[in-house]
C-alpha cells in the first residue's frame, strides 16, 4: 500500500513540475503575417515608415510556420514579446528545453544570400523576413538573441546553423550582415560563441574539445526549467549600423540549418527595437576613459543634416536650452538630451553623459644656469624642474620640452636631449607639454636664464701631508674646510657642490664626495657650483694645496741613559713650535729617568711632525769571574762572566773589543779583562785571568834558548804539585810552585830524547796528564 502512495506522489511532482515549467515557458503564435511581424511587432511604432513585406519559411508541413510572434509570459526570457524566426516549426521554440529534438526536411531548402554573407554551403531549412523602410536618422538598430541545440556535445567545436540581418540600399546589389560580433565583421554562431569545450570521458563518440570562443557573449546553457526549447544561448545582442536619412533601404532577416536538418536553431528579436534612432556617440565618462578634457568644448552631434527639416530641443540635465539645431555645444559636465521631431507623430530621443577631467595645473617656472666663458650660452638639464612644473603631481605624464607652444600643443619637434640642453639665448622661453591618464594636455612656460652673480676670488685651501707618505695627497672635508669660505657674504638657503672639472659643474654631473682625496699631487683645481634650489647660482674655481713636511734626523729612535746620570734629547731648531710630551717647548729637553718621549714640531704652514725618542737605562757591567779552558793548546779559551743592566762589549787587552764574552784561541798567559757599556757609560775594573799550558817539547842543550821544560804561571796556582815520568812510569821528578822547571836530568844525568809524561795536581783535586817531548 505504501509503495503505491509513492508512486502515485511521484508523478503528482512530475506532472507539477512539467506544468510549473509550461507555466515558465514563453508562448508562440505562428499565425502573424509578415506585415503584423514588422509593423505590429518589431516596429510597433509611428516612426518607422516600412512596406513590402515579405515572409518565407516552413514549405513542407503545411499546417506550421517557422516564424511567429512570440511572448515571454511569467518567464525570465530576456525579451517581453518579440518577432521568432527559426529552422523548423516555431511552436517547438517553446519551453522547456528537451534535448534530442529536431525538426526540418530536405526538401524545405536555404537561402544563397546568408551563404554568401557568411561563407557557408550547403545550407537548409531557412526562414526570411524582409521589407523595406525609408530612413528617417542615419542610425537603425535591433536587439536581438541567437539560440540553438547546437550548443551540445562538441558541435560548437565543429559547425554552426548560420543566420544573417542583411541590408542594403534599395535597387543595389550588396548586402551587409549586421549580425556580427561587436566591433568586427566576425559573424554571430555557435562556432563563434562558445565557452572551453571538453572531451567526454567513457563517451562511446570521439567528442572533440576546442577552446572558448568570444565567451563574454554566450548566455549559458539551458535545461528542463528554461523558457525556451534550445541547448544554449547567446546574451542580448544588438544588430546596428549607420544609414543616409530620406533614402529607402531593404531588410533581409534570415536563419537557416548548415546540413544537418535535426539540431534547429532560432533568432529572436526584441520587439519594439527596429526603431530609427540617434546615435550621439558612447557617453563621455570618466569610468570608460573617455571623458571630455577640462576646459576644451566638444559638440553633440545628431549627424542629422538640416535639410530635413526636423526640430530639435536640447535638454542638460532636464533643463531644456533654446537651440534648433541638430548639434550642441557642450562646455560643461552633465546629462544631454535630445527630442528630434521626425515627423508629426514621431519623436527620437537619445541623450549622453558627458564628464570632464580634472583640470590639470601646472606651474610656470624658470631655469637658471651658470655660464663658462659669458656668451649667454650654456647646457641646462631641463629635467630638474619637472616636478615644479607638474606641482609634484605623481599621476601625470613625464614632462616633455619644445621650443614653441606651437610645437607643443601639436607635439611637434620635442626636445629629444632635456638633461642637456643648449639655449640658443639668454631668457629663452620654452614650453613643457604635461598629460594625465586620459591624453588630456596642459602647458607651462619655463624661461631658461644665465646667472649673472659675480663670485669673489676664492683663497686657496691648505692642508698638511699627514698620512705618512709625504706624497702630496691628502683628505679634504669640502662642506668644512671649503664651503664656509666660499658661502661668506651669500645669502642663506644655497648650498654647494664639488666638481673635477669646469663641464661637470655645468652638467651636474659626477659630483665629488664631501671627504675628498685630492688626485694630483700638491695643488689641484676642483670647481665649485652654488646652487640655489634647482638654479646655478655661481660656479667658481677652489685651489686645493696640499704641504708636505719632511724634516731630515726625524726617525724615531732609542737612547740611553746611564743610572744616576741625566741625558738631553734634541731635535732640529729653526720650526714654529715644539710640543714635547712633558709639556716643554724648546727643542732640547733634559730627562734623567727612562721612558717613552715625544715631540710634535709645526713649520710656518701649520703642518706638524711628530718624533718618538725611547729612552731605555743603561750603567758599567761587574766581571764577576771568567771562566778559563788552558792546557788545550789553540783551543784554550776565556769566557767573562758579568752582570749589569747595559749593552756590552768584552776585551782581554783592554784595546781590542768584542760583542761575545768568549774568547777563543787564547795564549797561555796573563790577562786583564774588562766589560764595556756600549752605551757610554764606562767600564769595568780590569779582572785577571791566566791561561796555563805547557810546551810541547824542549831542548835542553844549554844553547840558551828553550832549555828548561816548564808550566807557565805555574806560581799562579798554589799548593798545587807537577809529577814527571818517563814512558815506563817511572817518576823523574816532582815540583812545585816555587820550582823553576826540569832541566832533563834525573840524578844528575841527562835523559835521552824521549816522550815524557806529567801529572799536574792542582789545589783543587783536579789532575791533568799531558805529554811532551825531549830533543837532544
Amino acid at each position: 500500500m505504501m509503495k503505491c502512495v509513492k508512486i502515485i506522489l511521484f508523478y503528482i511532482f512530475i506532472s507539477c513540475a512539467v506544468f510549473d515549467a509550461t507555466a515558465q515557458s514563453i508562448s508562440v503564435n505562428d499565425s502573424y503575417t509578415a506585415q503584423q511581424l514588422v509593423e505590429n511587432v518589431l516596429v510597433n511604432s509611428s516612426c518607422a515608415n516600412v512596406s513590402n513585406f515579405v515572409v518565407k519559411g516552413d514549405s513542407f508541413s503545411g499546417t506550421r510556420n517557422s516564424y511567429g510572434y512570440f511572448n515571454s509570459g511569467t518567464s525570465n526570457f530576456p525579451f517581453a514579446e518579440g518577432v521568432l524566426l527559426s529552422t523548423w516549426s516555431s511552436k517547438n521554440s517553446e519551453g522547456p528545453y528537451i534535448s534530442n529534438r529536431g525538426g526540418g526536411n530536405s526538401s524545405w531548402i536555404g537561402d544563397s544570400d546568408l551563404e554568401q554573407a557568411i561563407g557557408i554551403t550547403n545550407t537548409v531549412n531557412a526562414t526570411i523576413l524582409e521589407f523595406d523602410f525609408i530612413a528617417l536618422t542615419d542610425f537603425i538598430s535591433f536587439n536581438y538573441i541567437f539560440a540553438s541545440n547546437e550548443y551540445q556535445d562538441d558541435f560548437p567545436c565543429n559547425y554552426s546553423d548560420g543566420f544573417a540581418f542583411l541590408i542594403k540600399e534599395k535597387n543595389t546589389a550588396s548586402y551587409i550582415n549586421l549580425a556580427v560580433l561587436p566591433e568586427s565583421s566576425t559573424p554571430v554562431s555557435s562556432k563563434n560563441i562558445h565557452p572551453l569545450i571538453n572531451a567526454i570521458p567513457n563517451s562511446t563518440e570521439p567528442i572533440k574539445s576546442c577552446g572558448p570562443e568570444n565567451e563574454f557573449f554566450f548566455g549559458g546553457y539551458n535545461t528542463v526549467t528554461s523558457p525556451i526549447n534550445y541547448a544554449g544561448q547567446t546574451k542580448v545582442l544588438t544588430a546596428q549600423t549607420n544609414v543616409q536619412p530620406g533614402k529607402t533601404y531593404h531588410i533581409k532577416l534570415v536563419i537557416a540549418d548548415q546540413r544537418n536538418q535535426y539540431f534547429d536553431s532560432a533568432v529572436f528579436l526584441e520587439a519594439g527595437s527596429f526603431l530609427p534612432k540617434i546615435d550621439l556617440g558612447s557617453d563621455r565618462l570618466l569610468a570608460t576613459n573617455n571623458p571630455i578634457c577640462f576646459g576644451e568644448s566638444y559638440t553633440i552631434d545628431t549627424k542629422l543634416p538640416s535639410s530635413l527639416g526636423y526640430t530639435y530641443k536640447w535638454f542638460k540635465d532636464n533643463v531644456e536650452f533654446t537651440n534648433n539645431s541638430p548639434t550642441f555645444l557642450v562646455t560643461s559636465p552633465g546629462i544631454y538630451k535630445v527630442d528630434v521631431q521626425l515627423t508629426t507623430s514621431c519623436v527620437a530621443t537619445e541623450e549622453i553623459k558627458i564628464e570632464y577631467t580634472p583640470e590639470i595645473i601646472l606651474n610656470d617656472t624658470s631655469l637658471t644656469q651658470c655660464d663658462i666663458d659669458n656668451d649667454g650660452i650654456s647646457i641646462f638639464n631641463l629635467t630638474k624642474v619637472d616636478a615644479i612644473v607638474k606641482n609634484n603631481a605623481s599621476n601625470l605624464s613625464a614632462v616633455v620640452y619644445y621650443e614653441s607652444l606651437v610645437d607643443a600643443v601639436a607635439k611637434n619637434n620635442p626636445i629629444t636631449n632635456p638633461t642637456s640642453y643648449s639655449n640658443k639665448f639668454n631668457n629663452q622661453s620654452l614650453f613643457a607639454r604635461v598629460s594625465n591618464s586620459f591624453n588630456c594636455a596642459n602647458y607651462a612656460e619655463v624661461k631658461l636664464i644665465i646667472s649673472n652673480n659675480a663670485i669673489a676670488n676664492q683663497n686657496p685651501i691648505s692642508t698638511c701631508d699627514t698620512d705618512g707618505t709625504n706624497d702630496g695627497l691628502s683628505q679634504f672635508d669640502l662642506n668644512v674646510q671649503v664651503t664656509p669660505q666660499v658661502l661668506t657674504g651669500l645669502h642663506t638657503g644655497l648650498i654647494v657642490e664639488y666638481f673635477l672639472n669646469h663641464t661637470d659643474a655645468i652638467d651636474q654631473q659626477n659630483v665629488l664626495p664631501n671627504i675628498f682625496k685630492n688626485t694630483v699631487a700638491t695643488q689641484q683645481i676642483i670647481y665649485a657650483r652654488i646652487v640655489n634650489g634647482t638654479d646655478c647660482y655661481a660656479i667658481t674655481p677652489i685651489v686645493l694645496k696640499v704641504n708636505t713636511f719632511d724634516p731630515t734626523n726625524f726617525q724615531d729612535e732609542t737612547l740611553f741613559l746611564c743610572q744616576t746620570g741625566s741625558i738631553n734629547l734634541t731635535v732640529n731648531s729653526g720650526f714654529s713650535s715644539y710640543l714635547w710630551n712633558t709639556g716643554a717647548s724648546s727643542n732640547t729637553i733634559t730627562v734623567t729617568s727612562p721612558g717613552d718621549y715625544s715631540v710634535t714640531v709645526t713649520n710656518f704652514d701649520g703642518c706638524k711632525k711628530t718624533k718618538k725618542i725611547r729612552v731605555d737605562v743603561s750603567g758599567i757591567g761587574t766581571i764577576t769571574g771568567v771562566k778559563v779552558n788552558d792546557f788545550e793548546g789553540n783551543k784554550n779559551s776565556i769566557t767573562i762572566e758579568y752582570n749589569g743592566i747595559g749593552d756590552y762589549e768584552f776585551s782581554i787587552d783592554g784595546s781590542f773589543f768584542q760583542d761575545s764574552p768568549m774568547f777563543n784561541g787564547v795564549a797561555p798567559g796573563e790577562y786583564l779583562v774588562y766589560v764595556r757599556d756600549k752605551n757610554g757609560c764606562g767600564i769595568s775594573i780590569p779582572y785577571v785571568a791566566y791561561v796555563l799550558d805547557y810546551p810541547r817539547y824542549f831542548t835542553p842543550n844549554n844553547d840558551g834558548y828553550n832549555d828548561i821544560w816548564v808550566i807557565k804561571n805555574m806560581d799562579d796556582l798554589p799548593q798545587s804539585t807537577l809529577y814527571i815520568f818517563d814512558r815506563y812510569g817511572k817518576l823523574l821528578k816532582q815540583l812545585n810552585e816555587t820550582d823553576n822547571g826540569w832541566n832533563g836530568t834525573f840524578n844528575g844525568f841527562a835523559l835521552p830524547t824521549d816522550d815524557y809524561w806529567f801529572h799536574l795536581k792542582l789545589e783543587n783535586g783536579k789532575t791533568i796528564i799531558g805529554h811532551f817531548s825531549l830533543k837532544r
